[in-house]
């Protein structure tokens, strides 16, 4: 049983190393394995204030979610040797896993849940510094490593959303398009 709280560490700091090491230090070189991380769903994030519609798609393609899962069952598949000496541990780490992409998903799909659940994750892609808050279900390595700078409930985050909602209202509006006959629709005659 003291596997599980061991897992439960080891997976936090997991995502806070893969996050920080991987995904954003080897990631940061467009073209690099895995550079899908920051240019395509760091870019939509802030494209679409928090929301990343990739998360509409399904999980097999080869796009941000579909490379995001992939390396979420080989991490599973790494552990499973240890499933016979150690089932807690590999249980629990399986769990995480799964919570992981649980939650993530989540907080792209619904930004404001992702304010207030995860405010840590809101930070990382929503404040000034995208290089800070590298935990996602909790924001334990964050603090302990020092790397945990809040931005929810700043007044600059106050100002950013401020601006944002004054853009999006001076936005033109495109008309709506009948996908069938891509023309725009009635409704916008």
């Amino acid at each position: 049983m003291i596997g599980i709280p061991i897992a439960l560490l080891w997976a936090n700091a997991s995502e806070w190393l893969t996050h920080k090491y991987l995904l954003h230090g080897l990631g940061l070189k467009k073209g690099a394995p895995f550079s899908y991380h920051f240019y395509e769903h760091h870019r939509a994030v802030r494209q679409q204030d928090g929301a990343d519609d990739g998360y509409h798609r399904s999980i097999y393609g080869w796009h941000a979610q579909g490379k995001e899962v992939l390396g979420l069952v080989a991490a599973g598949l790494l552990y499973a040797p240890l499933f016979p000496v150690a089932p807690f541990f590999v249980g629990t780490m399986w769990w995480s896993l799964v919570n992981y992409h649980r939650v993530h998903r989540k907080s792209h799909l619904d930004p404001e849940w992702a304010r207030e659940h995860v405010p840590w994750h809101y930070d990382h892609h929503m404040g000034p510094d995208q290089h800070q808050n590298w935990c996602v279900t909790k924001p334990w390595f964050d603090n302990l490593m020092g790397t945990r700078v809040p931005y929810v409930g700043t007044a600059r985050e106050i100002a950013d959303r401020a601006k944002r909602a004054r853009r999006a209202a001076a936005a033109p509006v495109a008309p709506a398009v009948d996908a069938t006959t891509a023309t725009p629709s009635a409704a916008t005659s």
